[in-house]
């Protein structure tokens, strides 16, 4: 059993009752069990907290349907997962949010909670109403990757926040110097001759966002933090005392621009896949706690929107049935212990979402994530539940995989029935 939350590494055994853990290693008087999994060899920790895993629900399900990328999730050991407001039509009332919370309770796999809609439509022009969305189910409040009208909105949005106290989740990109950029400016993107997205695109924008959060007191997590100037940034505003978080996708943990080889579109991801000394100063920034958590930035997209010249192509990624081992591939490469790694996907994201998930614990709401960490699988379409099946991690194989997950008890994903190739 491993736990962040608690320091708790060491063998043992937990006793499930309608949906909490009852106790630790002993049994408790008059517990009668129904069900007893064998968890001899396996790793069991609380089941993974994700910051950014779009659904595509509603209104986008050509790309994906709420049902895979549940089925997705819980066969990747999520068992909780915050879905941007960029839907169709956007997360921007409180009827959108309260279907989409009923249609999650349906399925009964992972806890869907709703990030919602930052302004109306996501045209960055007029404010939501935050509080009644805060009521329908929202745990924070985002612009997705649209961009707003002016620094104005963005300021009026925070103060909005702060006087109720909510989160505002920002991705920090300047949208003109992006300006329709799909690669990091350098010499990857020079040489294949792709419009590319300078690092001053992150840090202007971050830089906006630090003041504006001095001006407004607001509360700030910023959502896929990609270059060695944004993560300074960020650690010397921590220094300062600011209510500061921030997120990292896996795909930047281990990629560079170098791998977008020749036009590989499953590289084309925003914000853009960085040089090597970025993705190494990400590295350091986990280590040194400046980047709280480690998200799938999971992003499924029809496959014809990649079969196109890399410019034209959709930008995204699935990613939740890859978080588990990629992190493990991390901790490995890193010579981190298990248990620091694992509280970057389970208690460090859950701190951020607020919600009181991601620990081992009496009492704790039993979501699990049981896994085997020595065994070894290769990545391909027929393995991969998501109805987005694009991934520059196609062909790779990884180590570690996914035995059983539960959620509230309740065993959601057994790999001996899920029919999957090995």
């Amino acid at each position: 059993m491993i736990d962040p939350a608690s320091g708790i590494d060491r063998v043992g055994q937990l006793y499930l009752a309608d949906d909490k853990i009852v106790s630790i290693d002993t049994r408790p008087e008059g517990f009668q069990n129904c069900r007893t999994i064998d968890a001899s060899g396996l790793v069991i920790a609380p089941g993974l907290v994700d910051l950014s895993a779009r659904l595509r629900e509603p209104g986008l399900e050509y790309m994906a349907t709420l049902e895979s990328e549940q089925e997705a999730a819980v066969a990747g050991g999520v068992t909780s997962l915050a879905c941007p407001p960029d839907t169709d039509p956007p997360l921007d009332e409180p009827g959108l949010v309260e279907m989409l919370k009923h249609r999650a309770r349906n399925l009964d796999r992972a806890r869907v909670f709703p990030v919602g809609a930052l302004t109306q439509g996501l045209k960055g022009e007029r404010l939501t109403e935050m509080a009644e969305l805060h009521d329908a189910g929202c745990v924070a409040f985002s612009q997705a990757d649209a961009p707003f009208a002016n620094l104005y909105v963005l300021m009026r949005a925070m103060q909005y926040a702060a006087t109720f106290g909510f989160a505002v989740w920002l991705h920090p990109q300047d949208v003109h110097l992006a300006n329709l950029g799909v690669a990091h400016e350098g010499e990857i993107a020079t040489r294949l001759g792709l419009p590319a997205i300078p690092v001053c695109a992150e840090t202007i924008a971050l830089s906006n966002i630090l003041s504006l959060m001095k001006e407004t007191g607001a509360r700030v997590h910023l959502c896929r933090i990609s270059s060695a100037e944004g993560v300074a940034l960020v650690r010397a505003a921590k220094q300062q005392g600011l209510a500061l978080s921030c997120d990292v996708a896996v795909h930047h943990v281990h990629l560079t621009d170098m791998d977008i080889g020749f036009f590989d579109a499953n590289c084309h991801l925003m914000p853009p896949l960085r040089s090597l000394a970025d993705r190494d100063a990400l590295r350091a920034g986990l280590l040194d706690g400046t980047i709280d958590a480690i998200c799938s930035d999971h992003a499924p997209v029809d496959e014809d929107a990649k079969l196109v010249p890399f410019a034209q192509s959709a930008s995204g990624a699935t990613g939740l049935e890859l978080l588990l081992p990629l992190v493990l591939k991390w901790a490995q490469e890193s010579r981190l212990p298990l248990a620091d790694a694992l509280a970057r996907v389970t208690l460090q994201p859950a701190r951020v979402l607020g919600v009181d998930v991601g620990r081992l614990a009496p009492g704790a709401v039993a979501d699990l994530c049981i896994f085997d960490p020595d065994d070894y699988w290769t990545v391909s379409p027929l393995r991969l539940k998501s109805q987005g099946k694009n991934t520059p991690f196609l062909g790779m194989e990884l180590c570690g995989r996914v035995k059983f997950t539960l959620v509230g008890g309740q065993i959601v994903y057994d790999s001996g029935h899920a029919g999957l190739p090995r």
